[in-house]
């Protein structure tokens, strides 16, 4: 289909007001619109948190009386169906516009064209896939939700420059400096999740969560900033709930094996509302990734952020999980016996390496920022 200017134009508008709720529309995804009258934008809007309008409501109350004969051109396809809001399709249909750009449809069961063909019912003229691949990169975690049933996986590694995440005594604080664990914020809050191992949690005395004074973040409505949900990889239960990680608020998820009886679970961590217990089989004595990484889906978990050690890290990787990599590279050099980025099999010819692309490299710093993805989101 050949889209006018003015369609790229507005359609580009629509995009960058989706990206404005990528700290707080978790499960939702990010969706921007635009209401046009005789080639000027009347209304527009985003969606900013999940049980709230979404971005056409916003647009089409912007635009008032002004709707009527308008287009609106929107990020994902309108939804139809009442959930914690009503039906976008018919807010659209009800307003008047007489065309809708869409640029990409729903992967939702509950939406999955029939957004579309309720606007077609109504008369509205509907033109999809401008932009198509500019909109699914605003959601790569609500897609592979849909998709997949399971959450994007963002793997962050933070190394030297001949590939260590420690010096050979295990010391990594800090590794690299203020400007890239400042983005390091930004990358938590933007995910739905972080990954984490009760080792990690244990030898870093690590929080996992987002600390909005050391980055810009968009607060949620009532002022706070969303915190991701930590899961953590307990198998062996050895989290008492003293650590640092239970003093920083935010939901917490404990990962632990099947073999648990409910008594061990009682007896564990912490059983206040903060804290939620789930189990995953086990597979060659290990917790099974795969079978956990279905279940978070379930658990309608879009992204998921990785912070642990090598040896998860490595888990992930082998078992082909990981969809996006993100490494910090500090300029520094950690020497013999320093901790290798991951434990990998040995490979016998070149060929056998997995080639990833790279989507961005940028200076923090004094470090590198390198973002790789197997294929595009």
């Amino acid at each position: 289909m050949q889209w006018s200017v003015a369609d790229q134009q507005f359609m580009q508008q629509a995009l960058q007001l989706a990206q404005q709720g990528r700290f707080t529309t978790a499960p939702n995804p990010n969706v921007g619109a635009v209401v046009v009258k005789d080639q000027q934008v009347v209304g527009s809007g985003y969606h900013h948190q999940a049980g709230q309008p979404h971005a056409e409501v916003y647009a089409l109350r912007q635009a008032g009386v002004l709707a009527r004969g308008a287009t609106c051109y929107v990020t994902l396809e309108p939804c139809s169906h009442y959930g914690r809001t009503g039906p976008c399709a018919l807010a659209l249909v009800d307003a008047g516009v007489s065309r809708v750009v869409v640029a990409m449809l729903d992967p939702n069961p509950l939406v999955a064209g029939k957004g579309i063909a309720l606007l077609q019912n109504a008369g509205i003229d509907v033109q999809v896939g401008l932009y198509e691949q500019q909109a699914r990169a605003l959601n790569p975690g609500f897609l592979s939700r849909m998709e997949r049933q399971r959450p994007w996986l963002k793997l962050k590694l933070a190394c030297s420059l001949d590939g260590a995440i420690a010096l050979a005594n295990g010391e990594s604080q800090w590794l690299t400096g203020p400007e890239a664990r400042a983005d390091v914020q930004v990358e938590r809050a933007a995910c739905h999740a972080i990954l984490s191992t009760a080792t990690t949690v244990l030898q870093d005395q690590a929080r996992l969560s987002v600390r909005a004074e050391a980055a810009p973040i968009t607060p949620l409505s009532d002022g706070s900033v969303r915190q991701p949900v930590r899961i953590i990889l307990d198998r062996q239960l050895k989290l008492t709930g003293q650590e640092l990680l239970f003093q920083s608020g935010g939901p917490i998820w404990l990962i632990h094996s099947n073999q648990h009886t409910a008594a061990e679970l009682t007896s564990s961590a912490a059983t206040d509302g903060q804290v939620r217990y789930l189990a995953v089989p086990e597979e060659n004595g290990q917790l099974d990734l795969k079978a956990l990484l279905a279940l978070l889906a379930e658990q309608q978990i879009n992204d998921l952020w990785v912070e642990a050690g090598a040896r998860l890290a490595s888990s992930l990787w082998q078992q082909q999980l990981v969809d996006e990599l993100i490494v910090y590279q500090a300029p520094v050099l950690l020497g013999a016996g320093a901790q290798p980025l991951m434990q990998l099999a040995r490979l016998s010819h070149l060929k056998d390496a997995p080639r990833w692309q790279w989507q961005q490299a940028q200076c923090l710093g004094p470090d590198v920022k390198l973002r790789a993805c197997l294929q595009e989101p």
